[in-house]
């Protein structure tokens, strides 16, 4: 006999009109209730479907917050590399994509009174999409970094770095000002210098 399994946020297609509904109104539940005080129940209602049918389309709770992360994560990843590559001051450029892919999320989840069991849980349950998405954005920052070297007739190996490790080292500095709580006004200032630190290493001799 054939079992079919729910469909969830890894194997469901992300053009469901329904599922896409779920997850919007999901989105909102859990920034409002947090985690743990959302039920399946308080995610039916909120997208006016009985319960039995939430759960034609997910397993369960974790399944729907993995569901919202992934939305989240590529919104993120479609918005910075709009930015990343049109024209203008690389600076400008490095900072307009990192607020689409991070600062936008940091202050949505930050004006929740739930953020910090958000953050709690998305490393719970949903660690590998977040370091998936965080390996993509290093390839995008890098190729932008990359391009604006070339232009500018730098050899960034000749000075001991490369394109893709001034990216990792710009999301590694941001992943411990996350880990330390300072999401907010403070990863924005430090991007800010470190953005400031990678325009030095393109500079012309």
């Amino acid at each position: 006999m054939v079992v079919s399994t729910p469909r969830t946020a890894e194997n469901s297609g992300a053009d469901d009109p329904r599922r896409a509904r779920i997850v919007e109104a999901a989105m909102q539940v859990f920034l409002a209730y947090g985690f743990s005080r959302t039920t399946m129940d308080d995610i039916a209602r909120a997208v006016e479907i009985s319960r039995p049918a939430l759960y034609l389309l997910f397993r369960n709770k974790a399944d729907i917050f993995r569901a919202v992360g992934e939305t989240m994560l590529a919104r993120s990843r479609a918005g910075a590399s709009a930015v990343l590559f049109e024209e203008g001051p690389l600076d400008a450029r490095l900072m307009a994509a990192l607020d689409r892919a991070l600062f936008q999320m940091f202050r949505t989840i930050e004006h929740s009174p739930h953020g910090d069991e958000l953050i709690d849980v998305n490393h719970n349950i949903a660690s590998d999409m977040v370091a998936g998405w965080r390996q993509g954005m290093i390839g995008c920052f890098a190729r932008a970094i990359g391009e604006e070297a070339q232009r500018r007739g730098v050899r960034l190996e000749e000075r001991g770095l490369s394109a893709e490790s001034l990216a990792e080292m710009l999301f590694d500095v941001l992943e411990g000002l996350k880990a330390r709580g300072l999401c907010g006004t403070h990863a924005e200032e430090s991007a800010r210098r470190f953005v400031t630190l990678i325009e030095l290493a393109l500079r012309e001799k």
